[in-house]
């Protein structure tokens, strides 16, 4: 997927199909605002950067890890969701069947739900950079600082609720339980990035 056009992906997106949807297109969300700090930190660079060059080089580097594996998550949900798709079409003929069909959907389920959820904790880390390089990255990208923090809170959000949607059906408590608890830092991580962009907004303002 990640070798599509920008073009076939939308068409992709929009057509009546079960994937890519809203679990893939969070996981781009993230992949984007990790690419964005990345280009604020490669502009961040030279002698009148030398006193923040290593802290630059590690920012760099993250966010370009943050760039691959989200991408790679926009792969995994798709295949996750089409898992269920195909758990829900077993058949359910004798009281065998039906309960094979739960099982089998149940586990689809959680393995739909960790995706999304992993996307958050990338979400997190972009927002994390994008903290880190705002007081000295270089102010003539410094918009693209809170169109990454926007990014990623966007992505947290999105996928929230798409971990939300499958909760109800995993029956192992230990999965569900882990899987919950990867939502409870979302309001805070969008606290966070509301507040580089606000940060933003009013050093531009000035």
């Amino acid at each position: 997927m990640q070798d599509q056009t920008i073009g076939g992906y939308l068409e992709r997106l929009a057509a009546r199909e079960p994937a890519p949807g809203g679990g893939a297109a969070a996981a781009l969300h993230a992949a984007q605002g990790a690419a964005l700090v990345a280009m604020v930190a490669r502009y961040t660079t030279g002698e009148k950067y030398a006193a923040h060059a290593e802290q630059v080089a590690a920012i760099t580097a993250g966010a370009d890890e943050l760039r691959s594996r989200a991408l790679a998550l926009v792969q995994e949900d798709a295949r996750a969701f089409t898992a269920v798709t195909e758990a829900y079409k077993l058949p359910r003929a004798d009281d065998e069947q039906k309960a094979a069909r739960s099982r089998a959907i149940a586990d689809a389920l959680a393995g739909a739900a960790r995706p999304p959820a992993e996307v958050i904790a990338v979400a997190a880390r972009v927002v994390e950079l994008a903290e880190q390089i705002l007081p000295f990255g270089n102010p003539n990208v410094v918009t693209d600082v809170a169109a990454a923090t926007e990014a990623a809170r966007a992505a947290a959000t999105t996928a929230r609720v798409n971990v939300e949607i499958n909760l109800g059906g995993i029956k192992d408590d230990a999965v569900r339980a882990e899987l919950a608890a990867a939502l409870t830092g979302v309001e805070a991580l969008a606290a966070r990035a509301r507040a580089v962009t606000e940060a933003v907004r009013k050093e531009i303002a000035r």
